[in-house]
């Protein structure tokens, strides 16, 4: 099985250019840089209620803690936020204007208060990236991306791991792709 396509930060750039001219523009775009701006996987991005986003002063916050029912493992994690990832809760957020805390972080248009399911939202986010130029592009892109860019950044395998709330180095590890334009850099730091 190939793994998702990995984005350059170019190829993101076009895909939310893309996503920009599309119907609940700012909903997806919110979506999409949640797994690419902090790692979360989709079915985490699909648990997210808004109190589990924002403080109790309706700012979006630094750190989201999630639960152990909403990850992969079990294993309540913390994300951290960037304030690029909070410019963009804080626009959508206040487009979309929520009244009830517990409500999802991200409706749908059919089950609006229910919002999306680790499912849905793995079906809904391909059609979000246009095919002609990411073909093997997933839900799983996003996550991929995040640690092979931090990896290019030099950040060491052991937070990659934490931040993506893997128990085993070989799975982030796995995660990492590597490129000509990071070997071209690792040979001129000899």
């Amino acid at each position: 099985m190939s793994q998702a396509k990995t984005l350059t930060p170019q190829e993101l750039r076009r895909v939310l250019d893309y996503v920009a001219t599309r119907k609940h523009a700012a909903r997806n775009q919110a979506m999409l840089l949640m797994t690419h701006l902090s790692g979360m996987r989709v079915g985490e991005v699909a648990a997210l209620r808004i109190n589990d986003v924002l403080d109790g002063d309706g700012n979006v916050r630094n750190e989201i803690r999630l639960d152990a029912d909403q990850t992969k493992g079990n294993h309540s994690r913390v994300v951290f936020v960037n304030e690029k990832l909070r410019k963009e809760l804080t626009k959508y957020l206040t487009l979309y204007a929520p009244v009830n805390q517990e409500q999802k972080l991200f409706y749908t248009q059919k089950r609006m208060k229910e919002g999306f399911n680790a499912n849905t939202l793995t079906q809904h986010f391909p059609p979000l990236v246009p095919r002609r130029r990411h073909r093997s592009a997933s839900s799983h892109s996003g996550r991929r991306s995040f640690i092979t860019n931090l990896a290019s950044k030099g950040v060491g395998v052991r937070v990659l791991m934490s931040l993506a709330g893997h128990r085993n180095i070989a799975t982030t590890q796995a995660y990492i792709d590597v490129n000509d334009n990071q070997k071209r850099a690792a040979v001129e730091l000899v």
